[in-house]
């Protein structure tokens, strides 16, 4: 089995905290990329919108994510070894390999399955993680232990 990423937040207030910390740096990442692609301020001001600096933060905050990667044999041991989570996995029962993250504070752990090629199904993963465990919270009402599940878009 292996590990990627360091973030598995144990509470909603500690998701929270890291992804507004990622701001700042998606700002200077964006920023940094407008002055390569050498952007005058006007088109700097036209094309860097805060939609696009959004996207740049939710990225970086996904690309932290802790995943596992193993056997389908190790994924159902880990899947024993915690009952409380709810589990839904993404993709055929019939491959051999599995990447999972595991949220703590929402007791949920989203997999998906991949048979060679487990960089892709990591950033899957990472991808519809975000979208369905973190930003609906950050999103929503603040009533972060109402379980809402809303989705990140198609399952891939």
């Amino acid at each position: 089995m292996e590990s990627q990423g360091t973030l598995s937040p144990a509470s909603i207030e500690e998701a929270r905290a890291a992804f507004e910390a990622a701001g700042p740096t998606a700002q200077r990442v964006v920023r940094e990329t407008a002055k390569a692609m050498e952007f005058d301020r006007e088109e700097y001001r036209e094309r860097v919108t805060s939609d696009v600096v959004e996207r740049v933060r939710n990225a970086l905050f996904a690309d932290r994510l802790a995943v596992r990667t193993g056997s389908r044999a190790e994924f159902e041991s880990w899947v024993e070894d915690h009952p409380d989570y709810d589990v839904e996995t993404i993709g055929s029962d019939d491959v051999d390999r599995i990447a999972w993250h595991a949220a703590p504070f929402a007791e949920t752990a989203l997999a998906a399955t991949f048979q060679n090629e487990p960089e892709a199904a990591v950033e899957t993963l990472r991808r519809q993680a975000f979208g369905r465990l973190y930003r609906p919270r950050f999103e929503g009402d603040g009533d972060e232990n109402d379980g809402a599940d809303a989705a990140g878009g198609p399952d891939r």
